[in-house]
């Protein structure tokens, strides 16, 4: 590492006073190391990814995200498919894909492994879908995209409202949603790896998983997703039950592999996903919206194709 632009998010987490003076330290440490190091703070998606892209035209080695996974994310799209290597200083709130990377959740300490760490090149999700103004769009992913029902959540409980809210009540908000949600049910189309059998089913929610471990209460979401593979995991819903729902994530939160009725795992490199056919009279009822995310952000709505790109992002990690 030479040259490097330390982007943070002064939206992520909190405690912006002690962000202030980590980030002072951050900094020391790497000019220390020789390092040639400057700060940039986009206060956007759109500028975050600007800075990213002025920093790999300025010769940078390495990107810092400072931030959560949603500013992991919006750098990502820039430095996919280009030699420049993404280091991670976990300042957000989940900072799922530290918690598998296992850094540190000291920012000093992270920033002292990636100073000496493993080069990792993995593939990166890739998702076509509707933007939310109905066009075609394309975003990467690195930890996790889904469809359904924690996409609506997203998309009802918007950038910012964790700041505005607090936690507490932003859960207990989520919770409301998704209780009140009504389960609405698309289709999905996707082979299994090493498989050339195409399946359909019908479902409630997708997810499409490359991370093994989120961190935090439930950490092992979908069990056998990893960034060594060039494949998502996927977790197929397929029953509306809200019990089933709670079994699936209780399931995780005791670290037991008991199967959940109406819950598969399957290995896909490919998905398609998109809403049911109207059946029954010819009768005008609007469709409602089916809604998608990627790492945490909602991006827009059905339909959608998931596909992997291998060799797609140099990661600095602690040794595996």
């Amino acid at each position: 590492m030479r040259k490097a632009a330390l982007l943070y998010n002064p939206h992520s987490g909190g405690m912006r006073e002690k962000r202030k003076a980590e980030l002072e330290s951050v900094l020391a440490l790497l000019r220390a190391a020789g390092v040639e190091v400057e700060l940039m703070l986009p206060h956007s998606a759109a500028e975050a990814q600007e800075q990213a892209r002025d920093a790999i035209q300025r010769g940078c080695d390495t990107v810092f995200a400072g931030g959560g996974d949603g500013t992991i994310h919006n750098i990502v799209q820039v430095l996919a498919n280009t030699p420049v290597a993404l280091a991670i200083l976990p300042l957000g709130t989940a900072n799922a894909l530290a918690h598998d990377l296992g850094l540190p959740m000291n920012v000093l300490q992270a920033t002292q492994v990636v100073l000496q760490p493993m080069r990792r090149r993995v593939a990166l999700g890739r998702i076509h879908y509707r933007d939310l103004a109905g066009g075609p769009a394309t975003r990467f992913f690195v930890v996790a995209a889904g469809v359904g029902v924690d996409a609506h959540l997203f998309y009802k409980l918007h950038t910012g409202a964790k700041q505005r809210m607090g936690m507490a009540a932003y859960y207990a908000k989520a919770w409301h949603l998704w209780f009140t949600y009504p389960m609405t049910r698309f289709q999905v189309g996707f082979s299994e790896t090493d498989s050339n059998e195409n399946r359909r089913t019908v479902v409630t929610e997708l997810l499409a998983v490359r991370i093994r471990n989120f961190g935090g209460v439930v950490q092992e979401l979908a069990p056998g997703a990893g960034l060594e593979r060039n494949d998502v995991r996927l977790v197929l819903c397929r029953t509306a039950s809200r019990v089933a729902y709670l079994q699936y994530v209780t399931r995780g939160f005791l670290r037991r592999s008991w199967r959940v009725p109406g819950i598969d795992l399957v290995h896909a490199s490919r998905v398609s996903c998109e809403q049911l056919a109207e059946s029954g009279p010819a009768v005008h009822i609007p469709k409602s919206k089916i809604y998608i995310e990627a790492d945490g952000e909602l991006v827009g709505t059905l339909p959608s194709e998931i596909t992997i790109v291998p060799d797609a992002l140099t990661l600095l990690a602690p040794p595996q």
